[in-house]
């Protein structure tokens, strides 16, 4: 029930008061004035003048608290997000399929759309007209006209500069050093927010999943590539100039096999997708650059690791023992209370055996520590998107509530 973290922000948290409780009634789906005020260990009056704006401004509105149990005379009153007071769009960009979302302010999704991508590699202009006709369905889908959309957030692979809004270099893109940020506000007329997809599903976690009850925790993605999201402190961590936590291409191998990067021995040259496909060319006799496309060359090779073909089988166990590298190295810099490997490849469990976790923890210093759980979660698309609206409703909560009054 409800959305974003439920968790208190640190000590140095720069919200105004009244987005602090706006955001604290979210997050708990629906609570009494009181319950906001412990948690945010302020005055009930504070709460009571906070909320009777907000109330008035139609963001918040009174419901009975069914979780309260029936109770004589007057029933018990709590707080909710009016839900359909606002809109946005979240958006995964990728080169096979884009998916999108609709959700209110309260984090309820309306509706859901994909699109099919023309081709693994697009210009700008292409890519701003699938965002367009993908809008344009998903609008058509939720009933909801351009102008209910207060905000869109967007995710794609690559060194995204969130700040500026602009593409350094994307691997569903033949052009580099885009603002696309800019041209994608130009063409939808809507506001815009910009990032890397594994942010924007850590944001999702966050915001939805298993994330929401955790200050530290750090998400990898293995799909195409190797991407890697960490929240410190209940807030996203992006480095000091943006492009940080590039896991899939920390090196695991000196002059190691060869990376869509262009260097060698990155973790992603034996994890990702494109890794698995050029081994299966060997374990499965055929030519990788066959009209095959990855997925079915990857579900192949699953087929026959599940049959018994040991080159199959080895090609799986060997992508396992490089992720185990990958991660202990995250937990000895980070020390997170919990990893989440999540994307659709998380169906392959030979990536994720108890020998290769065993492995993990088998390189760590273990210094008293009890071993760092680690969660598998096999999302679709439909996650990430989910994410990239998380961010356009913090961007959106934020214009609202912050220092500027809209």
């Amino acid at each position: 029930m409800g959305c974003g973290p439920r968790l208190a922000m640190p000590q140095d948290d720069t919200r105004p008061l009244r987005q602090q409780v706006f955001e604290q009634v979210r997050a708990g789906g629906h609570m009494p004035r009181m319950d906001v005020a412990r948690a945010l260990d302020i005055s009930p009056g504070s709460v009571t003048t906070i909320t009777s704006d907000l109330i008035a401004r139609g963001l918040l509105q009174e419901v009975e608290d069914s979780q309260r149990g029936p109770s004589r005379g007057r029933p018990p009153i709590a707080l909710r997000v009016a839900p359909r007071s606002r809109f946005v769009i979240g958006m995964k960009l990728s080169d096979e399929r884009h998916t999108a979302v609709l959700l209110d302010l309260a984090g309820t999704v309306i509706a859901e759309a994909q699109l099919t991508s023309a081709a693994l590699r697009q210009t700008t202009k292409e890519v701003l007209a699938e965002v367009s006709t993908l809008t344009r369905q998903l609008l058509k889908k939720s009933g909801q006209p351009l102008e209910s959309i207060s905000a869109v957030g967007i995710g794609l692979p690559g060194i995204v500069d969130a700040c500026l809004g602009v593409v350094k270099w994307s691997p569903v893109m033949t052009d580099t050093e885009i603002p696309l940020r800019d041209m994608l506000q130009d063409t939808l007329g809507l506001p815009v927010s910009l990032d890397n997809d594994t942010n924007l599903l850590t944001l999702a976690e966050l915001w939805f999943g298993a994330g929401r009850g955790i200050s530290n925790f750090a998400v990898v993605t293995i799909e195409r590539g190797v991407g890697m999201g960490l929240v410190l402190n209940n807030r996203l961590f992006r480095g000091a100039l943006g492009p940080g936590m590039e896991l899939g291409h920390t090196k695991v191998q000196l002059d190691g096999a060869l990376c869509r990067c262009g260097q060698r021995g990155c973790l992603e040259a034996y994890v990702a997708d494109y890794a698995l496909v050029r081994e299966a060319g060997t374990a499965l006799d055929r030519d990788p650059r066959s009209n095959s496309s990855a997925v079915t060359m990857i579900e192949t090779l699953y087929e026959e690791a599940n049959a018994g073909n040991e080159a199959a089988l080895a090609i799986f166990q060997r992508a396992g023992r490089f992720l185990s590298v990958g991660l202990a190295n995250i937990v000895q810099l980070f020390d997170p209370e919990r990893i989440i490997l999540s994307g659709e490849r998380m169906r392959y469990d030979y990536l994720t055996t108890d020998d290769m976790l065993a492995e993990m923890n088998s390189m760590i210093l273990p210094a008293g520590r009890t071993p760092t759980p680690v969660d598998i979660h096999a999302w679709g698309g439909s996650v990430w998107a989910k994410g990239a609206a998380a961010l356009a409703l913090s961007d959106v909560t934020t214009a609202l509530l912050g220092e500027t009054v809209a």
